[in-house]
């Protein structure tokens, strides 16, 4: 790895780090709480996010999804919800740190559901567990790692909620082409292999989420972070 691609995971893997520390600073603040709509959650992360980094550029849209709301995928835009007493809550977040993109997901429970509370464990153990495939399969395509996302929704007993598993991270913006919806998306129909180069002849940068749903209790979690570089 040259002293550009070093450079690239520092910037990728530390764009991370503030990410996660503003997750944290998000739950030690309490601002996830019963009696609150999403969209202020969402104002609060901005104002916090602001507070901490000077952060006002995301790549995407900002994402506070609650109760049944976390059945939803990216694409969706459902009704504002409140916080319940008893509630399940995540956040997908895409902050820009000085032109370097994170992309960063966790679940959060609100109450002591012990259902809400294993779904929220088993995302982050589900990561974990594509995260070691994706290692041990050099030649691993796109299809095959979201094949995989579906097979460890079914081994933990929940169904897999997203039409990806994942996407292209990098400096912002990111490699795109327009009207592309799969060759840069950890996506069922893309058979082309993740560690194929950029069109400059650089390793790609993926992150993995995973998104596991129960359609009848309608409660979601979800876990996002990078997918080729440790933390």
């Amino acid at each position: 790895m040259d002293v550009l691609e070093n450079q690239r995971v520092w910037e990728l893997r530390e764009a991370q780090r503030k990410a996660e520390a503003l997750f944290r600073e998000v739950e030690a603040r309490g601002l996830i709480r019963p009696g609150v709509a999403e969209s202020a959650v969402n104002d609060d992360i901005y104002v916090l996010a602001k507070e901490m980094y000077g952060i006002t550029t995301y790549w995407h849209k900002r994402i506070v999804r609650a109760g049944p709301n976390t059945l939803l995928p990216y694409a969706e835009n459902p009704p504002d919800l409140i916080i319940g007493t008893d509630d399940v809550v995540f956040l997908d977040l895409g902050p820009v740190f000085e032109e370097w993109e994170a992309d960063f997901g966790r679940t959060f429970v609100v109450g002591s559901d012990p259902v809400k509370h294993k779904l929220r464990q088993d995302v982050g153990e589900a990561f974990a567990a594509g995260k070691e495939f994706f290692r041990e399969n050099e030649s691993i395509t796109a299809c095959e790692l979201y094949r995989h996302a579906q097979s460890l929704a079914k081994e933990y007993g929940w169904e897999f909620g997203g039409p990806i598993a994942g996407h292209l991270v990098g400096h912002f913006p990111h490699e795109k082409i327009a009207g592309d919806k799969v060759t840069l998306y950890v996506h069922p129909e893309n058979h082309l292999t993740m560690r194929s180069l950029d069109e400059n002849g650089r390793p790609r940068h993926w992150i993995l989420e995973i998104h596991f749903v129960d359609r009848e209790r309608r409660i979601g979690g979800f876990y996002e972070e990078l997918l080729t570089i440790d933390p």
